[in-house]
This record gives structure tokens, C-alpha cells and sequence, in this order.
């Protein structure tokens, strides 16, 4: 699996744990689902994805500024707690491995 795959496994799972946390719905609330088709789009259309090694450290702003808040919200609350619900997936991405 490459960068941009893994990359896209864990927004996904990041904005599942924040809309499960926060919004309380079994699936996707319609808010949610929203920033996770943009966030994956983003990255499906990031130049610099193969080479950079994570996106919070990208000196790219390729977010609208609307989406840019929300996902640092979502970043924010989910980093601390991803890494219990996947810490396989989280510690491949944190040394960049592919």
C-alpha cells in the first residue's frame, strides 16, 4: 500500500472517531461524510503526497479554509485516540513505511 493509500486509512478512520465521538451516529452524519469525501479527494490530488511525510507538516494549504478548520478539529480530538482503535496502521504511517 503506498503513502497516499495509508494516508487516506487514516483520515478515514480519524473522522470516524470524531463523528462517532461527537455527533453520535452509527455511520457517517452528512457533515461528516462531506469533509471525508473532500479530505480524500485532496489527497487523491496532492503533487507532493509520495514525497512528503505527513500532511499537517505540508507547507501546502491545498484545504478551503472551511474545511482547513473542521479537519483540524477532527485531527485534533482523533490523533490521541486512533492509535488505540489501529495501532498498526498508525505506526506504519508515523515511520513513512509503504
Amino acid at each position: 500500500m503506498g503513502r497516499i493509500e495509508t494516508e487516506k486509512q487514516v483520515v478515514t478512520h480519524m473522522i470516524e472517531i470524531y463523528c462517532h465521538k461527537h455527533h453520535h451516529a452509527s455511520d457517517l452524519c452528512t457533515e461528516c461524510a462531506n469533509l471525508q469525501a473532500y479530505a480524500l479527494k485532496r489527497l487523491s490530488h496532492c503533487r507532493y503526497a509520495e514525497n512528503k511525510s505527513f500532511c499537517s507538516q505540508c507547507q501546502t494549504h491545498c484545504y478551503a479554509p472551511k474545511y482547513k478548520e473542521e479537519i483540524k478539529k477532527v485531527m485534533k480530538f482523533s490523533g490521541p485516540r486512533i492509535f488505540f482503535k489501529h495501532p498498526i496502521l498508525v505506526t506504519k504511517h508515523m515511520l513513512n513505511l509503504n
